[in-house]
């Protein structure tokens, strides 16, 4: 029917929580610290809709995402303005790649990443 939420575990959760909420601006439908697994889990949305579970765990192991390792490759979100995502990111202390225009769509986007290196892409609509 559809995705219902993308889970990501992250390294150091003030500061995912802090990107994932101020940076991106998702908005906190709740937030849970679990003291038997001394674990947090944030439910993030965009507007009203429930994207992602953002978790912490003790010494969570690293995945690699580049060079194009196997796995989850990035995460996508869609926006109206490409080019005004990009500079309110850089303003926020972000590195973004320069745009790009997808061969197939015509349209533009551009990746940046998260605290632990996920990358995140940005695609017009």
């Amino acid at each position: 029917m559809k995705i219902h939420h993308i889970a990501i575990i992250c390294s150091d959760y003030h500061v995912s929580k802090k990107f994932y909420t101020e940076i991106l601006e998702l908005n906190i439908i709740r937030e849970v610290y679990r003291d038997e697994r001394r674990s947090y889990k944030l439910d993030l949305a965009i507007g009203a809709h429930y994207v992602i579970e953002l978790f912490s765990f003790p010494d969570p192991p690293q995945r690699p995402s580049r060079p194009e390792a196997c796995g989850l490759r990035h995460l996508a979100f869609s926006l109206e303005n490409v080019n005004e995502k990009r500079e309110e990111l850089i303003r926020k202390g972000l590195s973004c790649e320069d745009i790009r225009i997808d061969e197939f769509t015509g349209k533009a986007f551009f990746f940046t990443q998260d605290p632990d290196g996920l990358p995140l892409e940005f695609y017009e609509i």
